[in-house]
């Protein structure tokens, strides 16, 4: 009986997950909260970036997939940093709990801030100084479904502030995987940012950055290496060929210690060519991380922005 609900319950996710994902692909205009795009998981920005099948202990992996919650420990804190272009810095903080077998619950914040700006009139005169910023809070709840399947939603409220402007947002990721530990293998499916404003900074409300994606993740046999493959932001394909939707990554794991991994986007790197048709290492994507028992820090480095490369700090703790 409990077998059967799980189904139910798969079944209801999948279906609300695509039809989710059609009503996306039917909104116009522009998007609010890109910052949302800016990875927080190291280990998922090593292997090229929006990576939605990783099934390690990772809080930050809920980021692109709720239901990798499922494989945190319990009582799981966790702080990350990222350095992003000029003066702009995106710090997060995530805190996990498991209720029984097969939930696990976390709390998170994602915040950004743009640096100190100067504040002119119309005229170009200066009045002062202000720094925006945009701040996210999210809920997310994950379910084992069965054996090797789980299920999660996020909740996430969003908030900007540009000088006097304010905006707020409300969100939802849904997010699905199945996982098999003897055979080495993930898959996922992933959407992420339905939702809209519901105050706009100005008159015209804005949607969300969404993104459908799905994943696979398959270790090699018993060799230490990881190969892992993204279709990323499947709803958007105007143009946009097949190639830019592909991420592709792999990661050496040195036991259950060390992991050291590397991945290219196609589309970052298409999207940060100059002139001269030189992306200048955008898209690819290199990192490392260290697991200690009840201790993870994670480390990655990829260029965002023609302008700068960013660096990802992430450090977990399990009490």
């Amino acid at each position: 009986m409990r077998n059967r609900f799980s189904i139910i319950k798969l079944a209801s996710l999948c279906i609300a997950l695509l039809g989710s994902a059609s009503v996306a692909y039917a909104q116009s205009g522009t998007n609010a909260y890109e910052f949302l795009n800016i990875p927080v998981s190291a280990h998922s920005a090593a292997v090229g970036g929006q990576n939605v099948s990783l099934p390690d202990d990772d809080i930050t992996m809920m980021f692109t997939n709720p239901a990798l919650l499922s494989n945190v420990k319990h009582n799981t804190v966790n702080l990350d940093f990222t350095t992003y272009i000029a003066s702009t810095k995106k710090l997060s903080a995530a805190f996990a709990r498991q209720a029984g077998e097969r939930t696990t619950w976390a709390v998170a914040a994602q915040y950004l801030t743009y640096g100190s700006i100067d504040e002119t009139d119309a005229t170009g005169n200066t009045l002062g100084k202000f720094t925006p910023s945009d701040l996210s809070i999210q809920g997310t709840y994950s379910y084992l479904l069965t054996e090797y399947w789980s299920g999660a939603v996020t909740a996430k409220m969003l908030y900007s502030k540009y000088g006097e402007f304010n905006a707020f947002a409300m969100g939802v990721d849904l997010g699905l995987n199945y996982y098999n530990e003897e055979q080495g293998l993930s898959l996922s499916l992933a959407g992420r940012n339905f939702g809209g404003q519901i105050d706009p900074l100005y008159e015209t409300k804005e949607a969300l950055p969404f993104d459908f994606a799905m994943g696979i993740s398959k270790q090699l046999g018993h060799a230490p290496v990881r190969l892992n493959f993204t279709l990323d932001d499947l709803t958007h394909w105007k143009g946009i060929n097949f190639i830019q939707h592909c991420i592709f990554g792999a990661d050496v794991l040195l036991g259950k210690i060390v992991w050291v991994g590397a991945g290219y986007n196609f589309r970052q790197a298409k999207e940060m060519k100059t002139a001269d048709g030189s992306a200048h290492w955008a898209g690819l994507n290199v990192g490392a991380g260290l697991n200690v028992k009840k201790f993870n820090i994670g480390l990655a480095w990829g260029r965002y922005h023609m302008s700068s490369s960013s660096l990802i700090v992430n450090a977990s703790f399990a009490f």
